[in-house]
């Protein structure tokens, strides 16, 4: 797909930021590496000048591969390198725009970032015409804040479906975390396509059977399953990997090169709410022209991911985001997802 600069997607970047607070005099960085997708820093740039921001960029050099596997879509970029001449600079803006490859949503760097006050918007790694389809709306907002408060006040999650998933999650004090595409004035993290509710279990919290049907999604791969995967998982770690077909060998295959315990322990969990994302989109994309943002936001999706997870203390790069359709999913055992409907108030 052709990356030339289309006036039109100028205008969608400087809505995004405009949603998000910054207008005239906002300080701002744009940070990227080398290899980050150099459409949407221009784009990013022009929007910001646009909008009067005072604007600078970040550039770092993207780090040697150190991974015993590719990495793809794990939100834990090793960009900033700890350098902390970076970190200062990036600590004394209002809001950083990450545009790295991975985005800083794991990253070492974050926490202090946060504690510094500032706010990041992370642009994923997404072709321009993907963004632009995903326009932050501000309707969905209210939606997602609702969703979150729900999760906040819950103590377990409970997700079931007819292909045999069967999990039960302590959510009680789990950080929540959710956007709709753009920073609200509370929030301190948000990304673009967004529309999600999840959150962060605490260590120990997770237990039971995950089965992934054919369609759903290994977000790592970039692949629609064609054969069933049955996860088994005691105390957040997954135990077992069964299935007979190529989707589950792969699986296996993966998460064994990283050679690390975290790697196959849960990461986050939570659900898609945004109607305009396309379950059917990664069809439609070469691998190399989206990062996936999409089919995590889908509405209706059960998200289970495995890796990082700060809540649990727990630091990996071994990564997986699977968005799994048909789950009913219960809070308290009241249902908010009904074989992967949304209900209201959170759908329509």
């Amino acid at each position: 797909m052709s990356s030339a600069i289309e006036a039109k997607w100028v205008s969608c970047f400087r809505r995004a930021f405009e949603l998000s607070g910054i207008g005239k005099g906002t300080l701002v960085a744009i940070l990227s590496e080398t290899l980050s997708r150099e459409v949407n820093v221009k784009l990013a740039e022009l929007a910001l000048i646009e909008l009067g921001a005072r604007a600078f960029r970040v550039t770092m050099p993207t780090p040697p591969q150190s991974a015993p596997v590719p990495v793809r879509s794990t939100g834990a970029s090793e960009a900033l390198q700890r350098n902390p001449a970076a970190v200062r600079a990036l600590s004394a803006c209002e809001i950083v725009i990450d545009c790295t490859v991975e985005g800083l949503l794991h990253a070492p760097e974050t926490p202090e970032l946060l504690a510094a006050g500032t706010r990041i918007f992370m642009i994923s790694n997404e072709h321009p015409e993907i963004l632009e389809r995903l326009m932050p709306d501000p309707a969905l907002q209210p939606k997602v804040a609702t969703a979150m408060e729900m999760l906040r006040k819950a103590r377990q999650m409970r997700v079931t479906s007819a292909a045999g998933t069967d999990l039960a999650i302590e959510v009680a004090g789990a950080p929540v975390r959710g956007n709709a595409g753009y920073l609200d004035p509370a929030a301190k993290v948000a990304y673009w396509p967004g529309g999600l509710c999840l959150c962060f279990p605490k260590a120990g919290t997770v237990n039971g059977t995950l089965v992934m049907a054919p369609g759903d999604v290994n977000l790592t791969f970039k692949r629609y399953l064609e054969t069933p995967i049955r996860l088994s998982i005691e105390r957040d770690y997954v135990t077992a990997i069964d299935g007979d077909g190529l989707d589950a060998e792969l699986m296996r295959s993966y998460i064994a090169a990283w050679e690390e315990r975290d790697a196959y322990a849960v990461s986050h969990v939570g659900w898609g709410m945004n109607p305009r994302a396309r379950w059917d989109a990664l069809a439609l994309y070469d691998k190399a022209d989206l990062n996936g943002t999409e089919l995590r936001a889908f509405a209706g999706n059960f998200l289970y991911s495995t890796g990082a997870n700060e809540t649990a203390g727990r630091f990996t790069r071994g990564h997986f985001d699977l968005p799994l359709r048909h789950c009913t999913i219960a809070l308290d055992n009241k249902i908010i997802v009904e074989r992967g409907r949304l209900l209201p108030p959170l759908g329509d």
